[in-house]
């Protein structure tokens, strides 16, 4: 259990039988009444957001979630195959599962699974991948890095603009939060 007093931002927390992130909080204490937490809470599993408001010193359950790091050893159908770091057993997760950041998944990448009990909450990749790019528009004399950007498609299929001056074959550093070009690695 842990007490609203003690939300902060990325607390997780048990609200109706699912896992809820604390996103952002406020603690008010009216000149009138007693004090209570105004919180902002993500449901992890589909993503809704939610205010809601907690009593101070109102005790809620706390997620116990388990970071479990894995290798994506292949995709089997739709499925993507993972192997456990420490036990050296597999595990399938679905493209859904995974959620957005499928894209930048590779064949021997690490990502952390993050659980709540046997469930699969969410998939998470390192803030930064290297891709080769595949296809791009050839980069022409005069681009330069301060011009505009182009579309590029990297080795998993995932469209990223790019500078001009980024060509076929290149390898690429890309930002897996916003989906935004780093450099040239």
């Amino acid at each position: 259990m842990i007490s609203s007093n003690d939300f902060r931002p990325g607390v997780s927390i048990v609200l109706d039988g699912s896992v809820w992130r604390v996103i952002d909080f406020l603690h008010v204490k009216p000149g009138k009444g007693s004090a209570f937490v105004r919180t902002t809470l993500k449901n992890v599993q589909s993503g809704k957001v939610l205010e809601k408001t907690f009593r101070a010193g109102e005790t809620v359950p706390q997620a116990t979630l388990e970071k479990i790091t894995m290798q994506h050893t292949y995709k089997e159908g739709d499925e993507f195959v993972f192997m456990d770091m420490e036990s050296y057993e597999e595990g399938r997760l679905s493209a859904s599962q995974i959620g957005d950041r499928v894209k930048y998944l590779k064949e021997g990448m690490e990502v952390n699974v993050i659980r709540w009990g046997e469930q699969v909450l969410e998939v998470e990749l390192a803030n930064s991948v290297v891709l080769e790019v595949i296809q791009t528009d050839p980069g022409v004399k005069g681009d330069t890095a301060t011009g505009g950007t182009k579309p590029a498609i990297v080795e998993t299929g995932a469209t990223v603009m790019v500078p001009l001056f980024i060509s076929q074959g290149e390898r690429i550093k890309i930002d897996t939060r916003d989906d935004k070009y780093l450099g040239r690695e």
